[in-house]
């Protein structure tokens, strides 16, 4: 069965393919072509194909459509952009100016009927109404990061950040379009499933608002037998991407966990996000001139075909140090025995026994020196993983991120602390003024009862360590807020795994490793499930659950919508988690963790993830403090 991902690289090579079926046999020499694409399409495009990739499609040049352009004869050009005004008159341009000799047009969302005959317009002033060969809507205006994981944007994300979508001043019609550019992202993802999912989201929210005109977008096109995108709905043979049953679509607000996008984290992946900025699966890790004077950051591709990040994106970081010292050790074992072999070779003497141990190794080195390859991209990827663990490693020695994410889970899990976290904020070695406002916005959320009184002298102590404390006034009201609406409390929805720490890096000490994991803690997360996990959970399996039983219920295949739960009601197989405001790999990780639980022998369970953008801690607290200063200077922003 393919993935969400696998559909939406099959649909861009098809259209890279001239929008025809990809012959079988790719031994066929390609048709050649250049690619023109705007921002949006480049985001889309770049975490799933790579230059190679491109090139064997016979895609020779690829550029920015608002770039300076030669024209190129006798070359299709293919388009892939968002069909808005700027876009669109820079392809009127390309016409008038007679750039290419044959145009394919690829619009990443439905393209309105006047914007098609302005276009049309326009070729037949410039004269090249016969040059164009082809125009589509293409259904693929999402990011795919992984086969389970998507975004809606990357550049000029803060259109759909949960700042944008929670400012005090949003006027309708700044919010209508930003709702309208998530519902079209999401129709677009389930006409690449090829499923019409059922919707539920908790009332009176941001998600509801998605929720209603996703029901309504789906609705219309059902119903309609001409435009119909889902013919080969998962009834019928050859169905989407999920099983026989229809999977449930759930919506949820940014607004109902604002602990987990702040929490240090432990897994590899979320760290890399976290203090490396790991974005559209690309990471800068500084490297070293030589001299190791100037420092120049180095781009570190973590994809799919990376086995080792394949393997331990998921893992606590303790666990990929080790794992990439195991990985060196092998290699330089391979490494080894081809020396070997090479030296065995000069046997003297021209005995029928150093004849056949000539042979025997001649044969042995020939698989050595055929596997080489393989072994020098062995080597890249350690190399490329040792680069990024140690940048981590100097962040969390630095910063003291072992200890915070530590605190961070006994708070969750409403242990008592060892030191009172006053001490912990006063304590000028106690990682950067950013962590430890982090910390204290975590325990001002998971705590139950707060005294005025403890309240203020935390934040003086924050104060004194050079926070900016504006973000607070933003949580203060949010918190006040959510413990006043129905469900559950705030400082209740959390659990916390807690950890245990084992004994120190035995491995790492003992085989004098590069990483010097001195002074950091070896810590071990017990599994726990996030407030996201607890409600897919309790959806997806149709408890009756307080919260989860007042979440709206949309079927678009039902002619009159209602959104009242039906009676019986078959458990989901299959979810896609939607946040609206902004996810984070942490989220994501605990929801892979989750599903792997549920699997059985007869029953495939799954789980995608996506979010209207990808924050991390710094990016959130920084969208924190914008909705708090709004608070505290009303006037500026009226």
């Amino acid at each position: 069965m393919l993935t969400l991902r696998e559909r939406q690289i099959n649909a861009i090579k098809q259209m890279l393919n001239l929008n025809s079926q990809q012959p079988k046999a790719l031994a066929a020499e390609p048709v050649w072509k250049i690619l023109i694409y705007d921002r949006v399409g480049q985001d889309i495009i770049s975490p799933v194909i790579s230059i190679k990739e491109l090139r064997e499609l016979g895609v020779t040049l690829h550029v920015q459509l608002h770039s300076d352009r030669d024209s190129i004869p006798d070359v299709p050009a293919i388009y892939f952009c968002l069909p808005t005004d700027e876009n669109l008159d820079r392809i009127q341009q390309d016409f008038s100016n007679g750039l290419y000799d044959i145009y394919h047009l690829n619009f990443l969302a439905p393209i309105t009927r006047t914007k098609i005959e302005n276009l049309a317009a326009a070729a037949l002033h410039a004269g090249c109404v016969a040059n164009i060969h082809r125009m589509y809507d293409q259904y693929v205006n999402f990011i795919s990061l992984e086969d389970d994981f998507f975004v809606l944007k990357h550049q000029q994300s803060d259109q759909l950040s949960y700042y944008a979508i929670n400012r005090a001043n949003t006027r309708d019609e700044e919010m209508v379009p930003l709702m309208d550019s998530i519902v079209d992202s999401l129709f677009a993802l389930f006409v690449t499933l090829g499923n019409v999912p059922i919707i539920r989201c908790p009332r009176n929210s941001a998600a509801e608002m998605v929720a209603r005109k996703l029901e309504k977008k789906l609705r219309e096109n059902l119903w309609d037998a001409r435009a119909n995108l889902f013919h080969m709905d998962a009834t019928q043979a050859g169905g989407g991407v999920f099983s026989f049953q229809r999977p449930v679509l759930l919506l949820l607000d940014r607004n109902m966990d604002l602990a987990t996008p702040l929490h240090h984290t432990w897994s590899y992946q979320a760290l890399v996000h976290d203090v490396l900025d790991l974005g559209l699966n690309l990471v800068y890790v500084e490297d070293e001139a030589a001299g190791g004077a100037r420092k120049k950051p180095k781009a570190c591709d973590l994809d799919r075909n990376d086995r080792f990040w394949m393997t331990h994106k998921g893992s606590p970081f303790p666990t990929v140090a080790e794992a990439i010292q195991e990985e060196l050790e092998s290699y330089r074992n391979s490494e080894d025995e081809i020396k070997r072999l090479k030296t065995s070779m000069g046997i003297e003497g021209e005995s029928d026994i150093a004849f056949s141990l000539v042979n025997d190794t001649t044969t042995r080195l020939t698989n050595a020196v055929n596997s080489l390859p393989q072994l020098m991209e062995k080597k890249r990827l350690i190399d490329m993983h040792t680069k990024i663990a140690t940048a981590i490693l100097n962040y969390i020695k630095a910063r003291r991120l072992d200890s915070y994410f530590e605190i961070e889970e006994k708070v969750m899990s409403k242990q008592t602390l060892d030191k009172p976290l006053l001490e912990l904020l006063r304590d000028p070695e106690f990682g950067q003024s950013e962590d430890k406002l982090r910390l204290f916005i975590i325990y001002y959320i998971c705590a139950q009862q707060l005294p005025e009184s403890e309240v203020e002298r935390l934040k003086e102590a924050l104060q004194a360590a050079g926070c900016d404390l504006t973000a607070l006034a933003y949580v203060q009201r949010w918190k006040a807020l959510m413990n006043r609406s129905p469900g559950i409390s705030q400082a209740t929805q959390y659990e916390g795994g807690g950890t245990k720490t084992v004994s120190m890096f035995t491995k790492l000490v003992s085989q004098g490793s590069s990483f010097v994991m001195e002074g950091v803690k070896n810590l071990v997360v017990k599994r726990h499930n996030l407030p996201v996990t607890k409600i897919t959970e309790q959806v997806m399996e149709c408890r009756s659950n307080a919260e989860t039983d007042d979440y709206l219920y949309l079927d678009p295949k039902l002619l009159k919508g209602g959104d009242v739960l039906p009676k019986n009601r078959a458990p989901f197989q299959d979810a896609v988690v939607f946040m609206v405001g902004g996810g984070n790999y942490i989220e994501y990780q605990n929801l892979v963790d989750f599903i792997k639980q549920k699997q059985t022998s007869n029953v495939q369970r799954r789980i995608i993830y996506g979010a209207s953008t990808l924050t991390n801690a710094r990016q959130f607290l920084k969208e924190l403090s914008a909705l708090g200063g709004e608070i505290q200077s009303p006037a500026t922003t009226s």
